[in-house]
């Protein structure tokens, strides 16, 4: 589960010295589609005279939602499958632990199947369990835990254990203006350790710690179709295995009223970092510096402008791996890391320094009732922009690449937001599907 809080983020190829994140499409594609096809189903007029197996397909009345799994985006090709999910609720309705097996199709890999279990014992503490493998090419483990979240108490935790080999990366070279002809693909094998213990120092402002323990090795690319890696960069600057312990200060002010659906109030986060390839502080790799701030403005009792800018520069680096570099592009914003652009691919643009500005309008449309809990549907056009960038000089708004969409949400508050995202762009069109707000 991803939280700006916890430091926690879903799974997928590393880049800049987070740890990584999904095919987190397809894992965190769970909750989107149970909540975001339950309303379609719930919605959906029913026949005067309905047969007895139409009660497995309502999920206002099945033991489990049948949820058809459809997912693509601009690098993990097309899967088709199907996941049972069980939401399990408290007695105030509201879903507290959801579990989610599924069997798949992947134009790319070939048959899969995972196990997804995500968690709430409280407003204060989460955890979330996957596990999947894959016909060809893809495994991954991966366990998240993050506690304090409310920083009620002094201190606050999270920590993530990662193992995942993934087929789907790009790498299209280094600057703002590659082109898609400039394409290539990379296997990555990735282990991750990552804990980050923060000082509470009042209810609004925290000092944290992030240590990121992790090894990659990049190989050659396995997807038909589009060139290795090294056919284009040269194996030398490309391919290999490296290792990278990253410590971060985090300083973080928030005042939003919600970590899970915020609608008010603004975080606010300062950061500095030093990563070594060996020995624990020492800035052997590179050095870091960067502002990440989102706000949150009510229009009115259901509609909620939010706002989210990042900038990164890489104050001193030394023959970084090409995946260690800031990077923007793909449907979600990680602290220190990858930044938004929904009309492009995760990490379409790469470079030392990274911009990027994302508004979105959430409008709640309508709220229904299935699985025993109140879903909101929400709709969310949005607009980004961003640019990578080699020269602390470089003007940071400027040649900026710009993607506009529209998001489809569904909300099972407290804890949990589905959400369809289709942005366009330079490349055309891109869609995403995840667990959490994008920022």
């Amino acid at each position: 589960m991803h939280d700006t809080r916890a430091g926690l983020s879903p799974a997928r190829p590393p880049r800049a010295g987070e740890p990584g994140s999904p095919d987190a499409a397809r894992s965190a594609s769970i909750a989107c589609l149970a909540l975001i096809c339950s309303l379609i189903v719930a919605g959906a007029p029913r026949p005067a005279q309905a047969i007895d197996w139409q009660k497995w397909i309502d999920p206002t009345t099945a033991p489990f939602i049948p949820i058809p799994l459809i997912d693509t985006d601009p690098d993990s090709g097309r899967t088709f499958g199907l996941m049972p999910t069980w939401l399990q609720t408290g007695s105030d309705g509201s879903i507290h632990r959801i579990f989610a097996p599924e069997v798949y199709t992947n134009n790319y890999f070939g048959l899969g199947a995972a196990v997804n279990l995500y968690d709430y014992p409280s407003d204060d503490t989460q955890w979330s369990a996957y596990a999947g493998i894959e016909q060809r090419v893809e495994r991954e483990v991966d366990i998240n835990y993050a506690s304090g979240l409310q920083r009620l108490s002094t201190w606050s935790f999270t920590g993530r254990l990662h193992y995942y080999v993934d087929g789907t990366p790009r790498f299209f070279g280094v600057g703002n203006d590659t082109t898609l002809a400039d394409q290539t693909n990379y296997t990555s094998e990735q282990e991750t350790l990552q804990a980050m213990p923060g000082w509470n120092i009042n209810h609004r402002l925290q000092l944290a710690y992030m240590l990121l323990a992790q090894n990659v090795d990049v190989t050659p690319g396995t997807i038909r179709g589009v060139p290795s890696i090294q056919r284009r960069f040269g194996a030398a600057g490309s391919l290999g295995d490296t290792s990278m312990v990253l410590n971060r200060m985090l300083l973080i002010y928030d005042t939003r009223d919600d970590v899970y659906i915020p609608t008010r109030g603004s975080e606010l986060i300062s950061y500095a970092g030093l990563a070594s390839r060996e020995g624990i502080m020492n800035p052997s790799l590179y050095s870091e510096a960067g502002f990440d701030g989102r706000t949150f403005l009510p229009l009115s009792a259901t509609t909620v402008l939010a706002l989210h800018t990042a900038l990164r520069y890489l104050l001193e680096a030394h023959h970084l791996p090409f995946w260690a570099l800031s990077s923007i592009g793909g449907d979600r914003s990680y602290i220190g890391g990858d930044q938004p652009l929904r009309g492009f691919g995760a990490g379409r643009f790469s470079d030392l320094d990274s911009f990027s500005f994302t508004a979105e309008l959430r409008q709640q449309v309508a709220t229904i009732n299935t699985a025993g809990s109140d879903i909101d549907l929400q709709l969310a056009p949005f607009i980004e922009a961003g640019r990578v960038f080699r020269r602390e000089s470089t003007d940071p708004i400027s040649h900026l690449h710009d993607v506009g969409g529209l998001g489809i949400r569904g909300l099972a508050r407290p804890y949990i937001v589905g959400y369809l995202d289709i942005g366009y762009g330079s490349e055309g069109m891109a869609v995403f599907t995840g667990i959490n707000y994008p920022f």
